[in-house]
């Protein structure tokens, strides 16, 4: 308990210094937001409006106070564009996301770490050499090309699954699976292949180890002593880097979200940045280090819970 209440207390200082770096490296994009607001006319008594109401002509400090005295309230700020909280656009686009890197670490987990226990297990077999290469294939494939790849042949060529769009789950469940399942392969499997490469470096250590010889000797069944002895403690550094890949997915698959017409937080962010829609991307970065910073708490308690050494 006292373990984990240290790294609740570490969270505050790191998300008021992630906080300062978004706010600061912000102000270095380019152009002027109220001159993209004013429209193509551009009339100055608007534009000096739009910077009086934002508060664009107070000192950077000032501008920064504002807006942390707004997220100390639950407030990230009004959309410049669209004239909306930033907060109601999250949770708008949050549960897409959310679907989308729930399905593509769902793959990612069942093919990399089945893949990585078969190859360790396997290991220098011809068994071993095509996981491997699936893994370097993975890595190496670049996720918009295999989604133009996957489009072709199964929207256009065999017309089994719809070529991009979203349906909510809410309005035809088979519909909407229909329409995640590319976008989620896609990005499953290059994380399929980090998991599978993790997850076969930590099998073959934990099984040269000597109480997985000594389980061996004991005679119990192979699959008791992979499953039950070697896995678990194999799995230790794979849960961080899958906390970390989710978090990487929660942030939003900026190009296989823009191939596939997802509107989820890639496509929000992209919008915002090419519309110095400064609220927007401020509020969705703040919020996506936020989720890294609570799914690396959650990989540490998970330490804990998967490998009983870990408590002392």
């Amino acid at each position: 308990m006292s373990f984990i209440l240290r790294r609740l207390g570490a969270i505050i200082p790191t998300l008021f210094f992630v906080s300062v770096m978004i706010f600061g490296l912000q102000q270095l994009l380019p152009g002027d937001p109220a001159i993209a607001m004013a429209g193509e006319e551009r009339d100055p008594n608007v534009i000096a409006y739009l910077r009086g109401k934002f508060h664009l002509d107070d000192p950077l400090p000032v501008r920064y106070g504002y807006w942390l005295e707004g997220l100390v309230h639950g407030d990230l700020g009004e959309s410049v564009r669209i004239q909306r909280p930033v907060t109601s656009l999250i949770l708008e686009k949050l549960p897409v996301t959310l679907e989308l890197a729930g399905i593509a670490m769902a793959f990612a987990l069942v093919i990399g770490i089945t893949a990585g226990i078969v190859s360790a297990v396997y290991k220098n077999t011809w068994i071993d050499y095509a996981a491997n290469v699936f893994a370097l294939w993975g890595l190496s494939t670049p996720n918009f090309w295999l989604g133009i790849l996957l489009i072709l042949l199964f929207a256009v060529k065999l017309g089994w699954l719809p070529a991009s769009g979203y349906v909510s789950p809410f309005e035809d469940l088979g519909e909407n699976l229909k329409s995640m399942v590319l976008p989620a392969f896609v990005l499953g499997n290059a994380l399929a292949a980090v998991l599978m490469r993790h997850t076969r470096s930590a099998m073959l250590q934990v099984l040269s180890s000597d109480y997985v010889r000594t389980a061996r000797a004991k005679g119990l069944d192979e699959r008791v002593v992979i499953l039950r002895h070697a896995l678990r403690n194999a799995l230790v550094p794979v849960v961080t880097l899958t906390a970390l890949q989710l978090g990487e997915l929660l942030s939003g698959a900026v190009l296989t979200e823009q191939v596939f017409s997802i509107p989820g937080f890639g496509k929000l962010i992209v919008d915002a940045v090419f519309n110095r829609d400064y609220s927007v991307v401020q509020g969705v970065v703040l919020f996506t280090a936020t989720a890294y910073i609570v799914l690396n708490l959650l990989a540490d308690v998970a330490y804990v819970l998967i490998n009983p050494r870990m408590r002392a």
